[in-house]
C-alpha cells in the first residue's frame, strides 16, 4: 500500500514538473506569437513526443518566427536551411571532404545535425533533396558515404510551406508527410491581437528580448517522463478505432497508417502531462486528432470534386466514432480513491 502511494506522489509531482516546463515555454513563445496559444501548445507537444512539425500557411502570419522562438526558448542549437530547387542533399547532410594534410577524408556536418533545426519552405527543394531528411527524421542519423552519424539529443525538425503557391514547388510524398507528427496552421490574428503585434514591433522585435527558460536536460527529462503517461486500453483501442476508419472512409483513398496511432497515442500523453494528468482521456485525443491524422490522408478523387479537405473528413471521421466511456486512470490511483 505504501509503495503504491509513493508511486502516486511521484506520479503528482511529475507532472507538475511537466506542466511547469510547459509553461515557461509556451509563456516564452506568446511574447512573439501573439493570439495563437493553441497553436504554440502543439508546438511544445511536438517537443516533449521528439516528433517533428509541419507549419503550413499563408507568407506573413509566423510561420518562421515560431520555429525561432522555439530555438531561443531552448538551450539548444538551432540550424536553418533555407531550401531552394538548386539545393542537393548533401547541403543538408554534409559532405565528406579530403584532408591532404592529413592524408584522410574528414566529414563536415550538414544544418541538419543540429537539435533544433529549421526546414524553411521545404517544398522548395527538389523530392531527392527532401529525401535526405527521411533518415535523420525517422531514425535520429544520416549515413554520408557510408559512415553513419547519430544526431543530438533533442532533435527536432520544424518545417514551413506556403499552401497557395505551387509554382516552382514539389509537394512533400506521402512517406515525407508520415513523418511529421503534427501539422498545424497559424492562420491570420484578429483584429485586437494584430494590433498588438503592431505596438510590440514599433521599437524592436520581441524576439530579441527572449531567452532561454529551460536546460537540455529539462527537455530529456521531460521527453522522457511523458512516455510514461497511462494510455488505458479504452484509449488505446479508440485511437486505433480513428485511424482504421480514415482507411475506410470513401471520401479517403490511402489512410493513416499505424504511424498515425503512435503518433496519437504519444501525442495524447504530452497533452494530458501538459494539463497535470498523468493518463489521458479521450477529450486529449479529439482534440490533436486532425492536427496528428489529417494530414497522412489521401482525399479521395470524389471527395476532392466535393471540395472536401483532409481536415473537414478527418473531423467528420472523429464525429462518427463512438466515444468510450469509463474510468482512464492508472490502477494505482483507483485503488487510492476505495
Amino acid at each position: 500500500m505504501l509503495e503504491s502511494h509513493q508511486l502516486i506522489r511521484k506520479g503528482i509531482s511529475l507532472m507538475t514538473d511537466i506542466k511547469a516546463f510547459g509553461e515557461r515555454v509556451i509563456e516564452n513563445l506568446e511574447k512573439v506569437i501573439v493570439g495563437k496559444k493553441q497553436s504554440i501548445e502543439l508546438i511544445v507537444i511536438g517537443l516533449l513526443c521528439q516528433g517533428h512539425v509541419l507549419i503550413e500557411d499563408v507568407p506573413g502570419v509566423g510561420k518562421t518566427m515560431l520555429a525561432r522562438s522555439l530555438a531561443r526558448s531552448l538551450d539548444c542549437s538551432f540550424n536553418r536551411i533555407q531550401f531552394t530547387p538548386d539545393m542537393l542533399p548533401s547541403d543538408v547532410t554534409g559532405v565528406s571532404i579530403y584532408n591532404q594534410q592529413k592524408g584522410k577524408f574528414e566529414f563536415r556536418p550538414g544544418p541538419v545535425i543540429g537539435q533544433i533545426v529549421l526546414a524553411d519552405e521545404i517544398n522548395r527543394a527538389t523530392p531527392k533533396t527532401q529525401a535526405a531528411l527521411l533518415e535523420a527524421m525517422e531514425e535520429r542519423q544520416v549515413t554520408v558515404d557510408g559512415t553513419t552519424h547519430v544526431l543530438p539529443k533533442p532533435f527536432m525538425v520544424l518545417a514551413t510551406q506556403n499552401p497557395i503557391e505551387y509554382e516552382g514547388t514539389f509537394p512533400l510524398p506521402e512517406a515525407q508527410l508520415d513523418r511529421f507528427l503534427l501539422r498545424l496552421r497559424l492562420g491570420y490574428p484578429s483584429a485586437l491581437h494584430e494590433i498588438r503585434i503592431l505596438d510590440d514591433q514599433q521599437i524592436q522585435h520581441p524576439i530579441e528580448s527572449i531567452t532561454a527558460v529551460v536546460k537540455t536536460k529539462e527537455i530529456l527529462d521531460a521527453v522522457d517522463a511523458v512516455k510514461h503517461i497511462f494510455v488505458s486500453p479504452a484509449i488505446k483501442r479508440y485511437i486505433v478505432e480513428l485511424t482504421t476508419n480514415t482507411r475506410q472512409s470513401a471520401d479517403v483513398y490511402l489512410g493513416a497508417s499505424p504511424r498515425g496511432s503512435l503518433a496519437l497515442s504519444r501525442a495524447g500523453q504530452a497533452r494530458a502531462a501538459l494539463l497535470g494528468r498523468d493518463y489521458v482521456l479521450p477529450d486529449d485525443i479529439q482534440a490533436l486528432a486532425v492536427s496528428v491524422l489529417a494530414h497522412r490522408i489521401i482525399v479521395s478523387p470524389g471527395a476532392r470534386l466535393r471540395d472536401l479537405g483532409s481536415d473537414r473528413i478527418t473531423q467528420e471521421i472523429i464525429n462518427g466514432t463512438p466515444v468510450p466511456g469509463g474510468d482512464f486512470s492508472p490502477e494505482p490511483a483507483r485503488k487510492k480513491t476505495r
